[in-house]
């Protein structure tokens, strides 16, 4: 199987991050920065890096970027160089481009241009700390379109313990429970007990419920939230 090949244009910290995380997973990762001093940094974290002008079209084609299955443009500092990076991209009809909009307005002018697959990495972030400081059970959340989501929550205290036949939360909360994360413990060099969270697989009707678990359940928002409270 060919290895799949992205590039990653702007080397700040979320680029850098999603840099690492494709090369983790198998990808053959380029790396561009207008920065010689990032792209020496990330050098040893990726396939392949290299520092240029990503708003000059003839340095983007000099490194065959066509050829990737996708290129991010990350780029965070400055939307005029994302637009005329994407802008190059797009003239040189690269097929899938994925894009970094800081605010509406950003977005909107992405979509204008065709983007479709834009990220908005500071919403996101800010909507689940909110969202985890109006509910500390929450750890981490999906928002999906018409109000609903999938969501990461500790279980509530009541139902720890119990399978999920006698808690029947798809009849009783019109939720459904996609897994469980379970928490185990790992082998360590030191004398301290490490512990690391693992899927339990599909959950069945006999599946128990434990304290330290945590459950990826899916439904409308209010319907979680009601889960929570009324088993709080």
């Amino acid at each position: 199987m060919n290895r799949k090949q992205f590039a990653v244009i702007g080397i700040g910290q979320f680029g850098e991050a999603i840099a690492k995380s494709l090369s983790k997973k198998g990808a053959e990762v380029l790396a561009i920065d207008s920065s010689q001093e990032r792209i020496d940094y990330i050098s040893s974290d990726v396939s392949y890096s290299v520092a240029l002008d990503a708003t000059d079209k003839n340095a983007l084609m000099m490194q065959n970027i066509t050829d990737f299955d996708a290129v991010v443009v990350s780029i965070g500092e400055e939307f005029e160089q994302l637009l005329l990076c994407v802008v190059n991209l797009i003239e040189l009809k690269v097929g899938r481009i994925i894009a970094r909009a800081k605010g509406d307005a950003n977005k909107l002018i992405l979509q204008k241009l065709g983007i479709k697959e834009i990220f908005q990495p500071e919403f996101e972030v800010g909507a689940l700390v909110a969202e985890r400081l109006m509910n500390p059970s929450i750890v981490s959340y999906l928002q999906l379109p018409d109000g609903y989501s999938i969501a990461e929550i500790t279980p509530p205290k009541s139902i720890i313990g119990r399978t999920l036949g006698d808690i029947r939360l798809r009849d009783k909360y019109r939720i459904n429970l996609i897994t469980v994360k379970r928490e185990s413990e790992v082998e360590s060099d030191s004398e301290e007990k490490k512990t690391e969270f693992h899927i339990a697989g599909v959950p069945k009707s006999t599946t128990v419920i434990r304290e330290n678990d945590n459950m990826l359940v899916f439904g409308k928002d209010s319907d979680i939230e009601k889960f929570i409270e009324i088993n709080r």
